[in-house]
């Protein structure tokens, strides 16, 4: 074990900085299943409900506040549970889970009482969508279901105590999403425009014909869209930057169409919202530039957010709220430590730990994000993330630059278990929001419209040579990574610019992009459009498309490139991954490519997310000269502990 650690130092540094780093952090809690996560108040305020590993599987446990009975409910044992949530009758639970990622989810829900879990939608190469879940409602909810048209949704209502489902709106009018009011009745539909654009539309009874209320254009679409309807069911919240840059919280009034702006900020989109449970009030509105500001709607919860910004270092999120609005749920994340969910009393104006995602990394030295600016080569001001690693010099470090999805998404400042990772290996790791990411204006995401491998391109690049110029980092030393659009740019990143990096990694990326423009569409027409005006027209733009996808530049990559990929990719299909591949390997590229059969669009299964980033840590170090951990034997399995940490 001592000679594989100081092998796993390969040629990086000098000794001295080698050793003031930490002690290498087991990926295994990193990027193995979280001791618990994501927890839900029941309405009534007496249970708690959460996701953690049972057998090594994500499955939702319940138990009550104050007692030691926590309990699994669930029983998946393939790629585990990510979504779930309380009926407001207290005794069922719904989550969705589709097969082996191909998006086809089906709505489950158990009975607490007797534990029977039923799967309510056995439909094959059928997507349910959970629509809308009420507390004036509590044993039914409204869900979407593509069963008569693979492409539109009609709706449905559920009555979870007998399974009936009774359809209450066949989708002749294409809409491509729903709302409905507070007394259940399905009153908003949005559909798609020829140019791009979106129309909201709004009927005063479900007997009473379609009209529309309000468009968004094909350059208002990110963010924008309906909340929820006002307490009285006349108005409602919407997100839009009609007229404006940033997307702004206004309301809408139902019978003229006037609006009125709530919240707003020059620089940044609104982001989040914090509903009243029962009320139907936004009382707080988000927004994010560097970090996460909050702005109050209602000083009823004014000293709350008080107390809460005092319970620990870091951005915080009210995720959860019982139906008398005594007992709150707080996330509250930090760069330097694992996400903590608090327990905040109203009463006694008092916030308990409940736990941390993660315990193997409780006062763990983890190392800092530091939000940076910089001016892009044409003039635009592009805000990113700087992570290095703790114990020596941030100077000539190996840089690896991590490249978020999307590329409608964005990177935010808090814990980030791939930044931690490599910092903990020794790199310094660079999250840019280039053009094209959400959050900063819609000037900001349109600049990258049809341009995919141009100036969002450059943008990553012109953040590594603002790293080279303050000698942060080597210039010989960089490699890209990233998921989806990620992958992406660290494809074309390698093709066009192979003196600027010594790597790439891409996982889920799409090599062709008219391929995975037509699968995208195949996929979701309603939104085909949108997806033209965004990444390009297969056949009226062919000509770039074609020049920026990375399957036509393999004469062009040269440095080593890591490819991975889900078999069940919905929207990039594995036989254009292969097929790139097999093309690398006839030129004689140094190529390595990872396919995960029973994988989508992300690496659910734990086993394949620790394969993953086993292989790309040894990767990165052959080619940039970063720390890795040798293959670590096998952990004793963790056991479980209750909500109250016990």
């Amino acid at each position: 074990m001592v000679l594989a650690t100081v092998v796993a130092f390969g040629a990086w540094s000098a000794g001295a900085a080698r050793a003031a780093l930490p002690p290498l952090i087991p990926r295994e809690d990193l990027f193995g299943n979280p001791d618990k996560t994501d927890p839900e108040l029941s309405p009534d305020g007496t249970r708690l409900a959460y996701l953690a590993p049972e057998e090594g599987v994500l499955n939702v446990w319940v138990g009550t506040i104050g007692r030691r009975d926590d309990h699994p409910i669930t029983n998946d044992r393939k790629r585990g549970i990510r979504y779930f949530s309380w009926l407001y009758d207290d005794t069922y639970i719904i989550y969705i889970q589709d097969k082996d990622g191909d998006e086809n989810w089906h709505v489950h829900a158990v009975d607490l009482t007797s534990g029977e879990d039923r799967d309510y939608t056995p439909f094959d190469h059928v997507q349910a969508r959970v629509i809308d879940v009420s507390p004036e409602r509590p044993n039914e909810l409204l869900i979407a279901l593509n069963r008569r048209d693979p492409v539109y949704h009609d709706v449905y209502r559920l009555d979870i105590t007998t399974g009936k489902l009774e359809l209450v709106y066949q989708n002749d009018q294409r809409f491509i999403g729903f709302l409905a009011d507070h007394d259940g009745k399905l009153r908003v539909g949005m559909s798609s425009r020829d140019d791009g654009g979106v129309d909201l539309h709004v009927r005063d009874t479900v007997d009473a014909p379609w009209r529309v209320l309000y468009s968004w254009g094909p350059t208002d679409l990110i963010r924008a869209g309906a909340i929820s309807f006002t307490p009285d069911n006349r108005g409602l919240y919407i997100s839009s930057s009609v007229g404006t840059n940033t997307c702004e919280l206004r309301i809408l009034d139902i019978a003229t169409g006037k609006e009125e702006t709530v919240a707003s900020d020059p620089r940044a989109d609104v982001d989040t919202y914090v509903l009243h449970p029962t009320k139907h009030t936004i009382q707080a509105v988000s927004f994010v530039k560097e970090r996460l500001d909050w702005k109050i709607l209602d000083d009823d919860i004014r000293d709350d957010f008080d107390v809460i910004r005092r319970l620990r270092r870091g951005s915080f999120r009210i995720v959860d709220r019982d139906r008398a609005d005594k007992s709150w749920l707080v996330l509250v994340d930090s760069d330097i430590g694992p996400p903590e969910y608090y327990v905040y009393d109203r009463e006694t104006k008092s916030g308990r730990l409940l736990f941390s995602t993660r315990e193997a990394l409780e006062g763990v030295a983890l190392a800092r994000m530091e939000p940076i600016r910089f001016t892009a080569r044409d003039g635009m001001k592009i805000n990113a993330y700087l992570t290095t690693p703790r114990g020596v010099p941030t100077k000539d470090l190996p840089l690896v630059v991590l490249v978020h999805d999307g590329p409608w998404w964005r990177d935010h400042w808090g814990f980030n278990a791939q930044a931690q990772w490599l910092a903990n290996r020794g790199y310094a790791v660079l999250q840019v929001n280039y053009r094209g990411s959400i959050g900063f204006g819609k000037d900001f995401v349109n600049a990258a419209n049809r341009d995919w491998g141009g100036a969002m391109q450059t943008d990553l690049l012109d953040g590594v040579q603002w790293a080279v110029k303050r000698h942060i980092v080597d210039p010989k030393r960089v490699a890209i990574m990233g998921r989806g659009y990620g992958g992406y740019a660290a494809m074309i990143g390698l093709a066009q610019t192979p003196n600027t990096y010594a790597c790439g990694i891409s996982l889920n990326g799409p090599p062709d992009l008219i391929s995975f423009i037509k699968r995208y569409i195949d996929s979701r027409q309603a939104i085909e459009t949108i997806i033209w005006d965004r990444l390009g027209h297969p056949e009226r733009d062919a000509e770039k498309l074609k020049e920026r996808s990375p399957s036509q530049m393999i004469d062009k990559i040269t440095k080593p490139l890591l490819i991975a990929h889900g078999t069940n990719h919905p929207r990039v299909p594995i036989e254009d991954v292969r097929a790139m591949v097999a093309k690398l390997e006839q030129a004689g590229k140094p190529v390595t490519f990872l396919e995960y059969p029973d994988e989508g669009e992300a690496l659910a299964v734990p086993k394949n997310r620790l394969d993953f980033h086993a292989k790309v840590e040894n990767f990165l170090a052959k080619y940039i000269g970063g720390r890795y951990e040798p293959d670590p034997t096998p952990l004793p399995a963790k056991v479980t502990k209750n909500a109250d940490g016990a």
